[in-house]
């Protein structure tokens, strides 16, 4: 009678073990990738403009002279320095 207790009583403990430890493998993988992706980006959000960008896509279309351009780019990095 006690053999039967091993054999049927086992199998729960078995999955909550491997239940566990496969939640702590994925926890693991998790948080290595979440840790080692800081300057990583997600393919499906495009990366982020600063006002510099638009300003050099402006110029580079012709929609600004040189002049233009140089005044903006010392007002924008003027109101980025504080002054």
């Amino acid at each position: 009678m006690s053999h039967a207790y091993y054999v049927y009583g086992l199998w729960p403990m078995l999955v909550i073990a491997v239940l566990f430890w496969g939640s702590v493998v994925a926890l693991i993988v998790w948080a290595i990738r979440r840790l080692t992706s800081h300057g990583a980006t997600d393919s499906t959000t495009p990366p982020r403009r600063t006002p510099m960008d638009y300003l050099k896509e402006r110029y580079a279309k012709g929609e600004i002279t040189k002049e233009q351009f140089d005044q903006m780019k010392r007002d924008l990095l003027d109101g980025a320095n504080g002054g």
